[in-house]
């Protein structure tokens, strides 16, 4: 299937996809967990909700032929760049080109909106998916930034730094 627009109503969907592509023991089934690093919630309903009430982000969703979401990502625009963000794969369907689709439509997207590049942060300690983002044309910038503090997406384990990886368009 394409990869679309998410709607309001795919709320409740993504809250579970995201979650389970992230944290608990459905994450562990996939390469992308970041349960041995956090506790809590990656993402919730509330945090959805308001994302849809923001002009400036657009959440894309792969579905399968059943209507089930299998992938998201979420996009804002920045002045002239487009972050990405909470990219989820459902664990179960990693590694069958789901977030290659979900890549392309986003810089897709950054094209559309008259962005130059497209931007992210990842874990910098998550060595095998700062590489996989390499692959597919990103790069570290050299900033450094301190994880979130105020515990909304997550508890770290321990000490977490993120990187900003880019890619120009």
């Amino acid at each position: 299937m394409p990869v679309t627009k998410a709607l309001v109503t795919d709320v409740p969907e993504l809250n579970i996809l995201v979650n389970s592509a992230y944290r608990g023991e459905t994450s562990k089934k996939g390469w992308t967990t970041e349960a041995n690093l956090l506790d809590g919630l990656r993402v919730d309903e509330e945090t959805l909700y308001s994302y849809f009430d923001d002009p400036a982000v657009n959440i894309l969703k792969h579905t399968e032929d059943d209507g089930v979401i299998t992938g998201c990502v979420y996009l804002e625009k920045r002045s002239h760049k487009l972050y990405v963000g909470m990219f989820s794969v459902s664990p179960l369907l990693q590694a069958n080109g789901i977030g290659r689709q979900l890549l392309v439509a986003a810089e897709a997207s950054a094209r559309q909106l008259d962005c130059d590049s497209l931007t992210m942060t990842v874990i910098s300690i998550r060595h095998e998916l700062i590489a996989w983002y390499q692959r597919r044309g990103y790069q570290p910038t050299g900033e450094v930034l301190p994880f979130h503090h105020d515990k909304k997406f997550g508890n770290p384990k321990q000490p977490i730094e993120l990187i900003v990886m880019e890619k120009k368009i």
